[in-house]
């Protein structure tokens, strides 16, 4: 079998009990930090946890070169730690349907993700959002694009940031989106650091004004903010320090 098991958002501890006690009793287990990454921790953090050795896979190992893995998982119980929730990131769900179509049952095994942290970190509805984009260290106008698409039904967008070379900052990606488009800048925001770690930070204002705040160390997401519920505004106010003028969006 092969099972993906999250990890949850900041350090080894956020696995479930579930997922703990199946990566112990494994064949075989693997990590991965190219889709996300757990900045809390390190590889020798998690295998002191785990208990056991733990193999770093490389991008390749999850894309084109991902039949060996498959092949190990018809002998063996395979566990693939994954930074966050499982299945969030294409490649996962790529490399599942891989699995069972060769015929190998597959599993999986929830954490938390920054889809479900941002809702609770900023009182934003999980039924307001529509489309994720990523912001990209090579240009493209497609987070604009699915901005301007969910705008148009008055739906939140949740930006993820690229993490390579480097995980971009929230001013670097709202530099890039401007670019791009400087009218962008106009637009609410909330910005994310740290979720799931003891010390997040959550700021609420329009993007250009993001861009100089400080918001500390990696990992960062934003929220690109449609037309707002009053408990949204009333919780956004309260625990991102939100400027009077949100009320302009205010439904």
């Amino acid at each position: 079998m092969l099972i993906f098991i999250g990890m949850g958002l900041w350090d080894e501890r956020d696995m479930s009990c579930k997922g703990l006690e199946i990566a112990r009793k494994a064949d075989e287990v693997y990590i991965e930090f190219y889709t996300s990454k757990l900045m809390g921790t390190n590889l020798e953090r998690i295998e002191n946890f785990l208990g056991r050795k733990v193999i770093e896979l490389e991008r390749s190992d999850l894309e084109e070169n991902c039949h060996w893995i498959v092949e190990k998982a018809k002998e063996k119980n395979v566990v693939i730690l994954v930074p966050g929730d499982p299945m969030i990131a294409t490649t996962h769900s790529a490399l599942k349907y891989e699995a069972e179509r060769r015929g190998v049952k597959t599993r999986i095994i929830n954490a938390a993700s920054i889809l479900n942290a941002v809702c609770g970190l900023t009182g934003l509805h999980n039924y307001k959002f529509g489309k994720s984009a990523t912001v990209s260290w090579i240009k493209s106008k497609t987070p604009i694009d699915v901005i301007n698409q969910n705008l148009s039904i008055n739906a939140h967008t949740l930006l993820f940031l690229d993490l390579h070379p480097k995980p971009m900052l929230i001013r670097d990606a709202v530099e890039i989106l401007i670019d791009i488009d400087k009218d962008i800048g106009d637009l609410f925001g909330v910005g994310i650091a740290r979720a799931g770690s003891e010390n997040p930070v959550i700021k609420c204002d329009r993007l250009e004004k993001l861009r100089d705040y400080d918001f500390g160390d990696p990992l960062h997401a934003i929220v690109v903010l449609a037309k707002l519920h009053f408990m949204e505004f009333e919780c956004l106010n309260l625990f991102a320090g939100a400027p009077k003028e949100l009320e302009e969006i205010l439904e």
